[in-house]
């Protein structure tokens, strides 16, 4: 029965993360990094906004897997959950300003370059991003999960830009500029209405991991 016991404490250690987990005011600064849009991570933004506009533009695949890899909105979304997490309103309040600013920025960016190069009709890239299901709330949840996990561990791997390309941010928010542009607004709608649930689903999953790596909240 012991040797059972071992065996079956052996099985139960692969599983656990304590011992990689990173520190707390690490993973503070790492996520803190990502959030504000000024300077070079803004022209990233914008550089990313016009190459996955052209992918939707061209019906090109690839050229919106680069977009999404280039695009640095995952940033203040963990942001927002890391903050409720740990009890940070300040990196919070933070994060929501810069979520809502990159936000408007990529839909004005998009809306612009589909009223200057204006489409005869829909490509099957955009119409994917127009009518979300529960499929992509699982996407954004166990991208979500996967995120955070790679953030809070010593052992990043290489997981951070596979969430970037699985939950698809950036995408959506151009497919609603397509929608402005073209005045589509069930285009519209359809595709904020996706970019709303990966933003909402990956906070949640970097809440739900933060809590359950038992970080020490803030007490104000």
């Amino acid at each position: 029965m012991d040797d059972e016991r071992r065996k079956e404490m052996k099985i139960l250690g692969k599983f656990k993360l304590a011992t990689e987990r990173e520190d707390l005011q690490f993973i503070r600064k790492e996520i803190e990094s990502g959030i504000e849009f000024k300077g070079t991570n803004l022209w990233i933004l914008i550089f990313a906004i016009l190459i996955a506009s052209l992918g939707l533009h061209t019906n090109s695949p690839a050229v919106i897997v680069g977009a999404m890899l280039i695009s640095p909105l995952m940033g203040p979304i963990m942001g927002l959950g890391f903050g409720v997490a740990i009890n940070d309103f300040k990196l919070l309040k933070r994060s929501l300003i810069n979520c809502l600013f990159a936000s408007s920025v990529s839909l004005m960016m998009s809306t612009l370059f589909f009223l200057l190069t204006p489409l005869h009709e829909s490509t099957s890239e955009l119409l994917h991003r127009t009518s979300p299901n529960i499929y992509d709330v699982l996407i954004a949840l166990f991208g979500g999960l996967s995120g955070m996990l790679a953030t809070s561990s010593k052992l990043k791997g290489n997981v951070v830009p596979g969430v970037a390309i699985a939950t698809a941010l950036m995408p959506p928010l151009c497919t609603a500029g397509y929608g402005l542009a073209s005045g589509n607004m069930r285009y519209f709608f359809g595709a904020l209405l996706l970019f709303l649930i990966n933003t909402i689903f990956i906070a949640a999953a970097t809440f739900v991991i933060t809590r359950l790596l038992k970080f020490q909240r803030m007490w104000h």
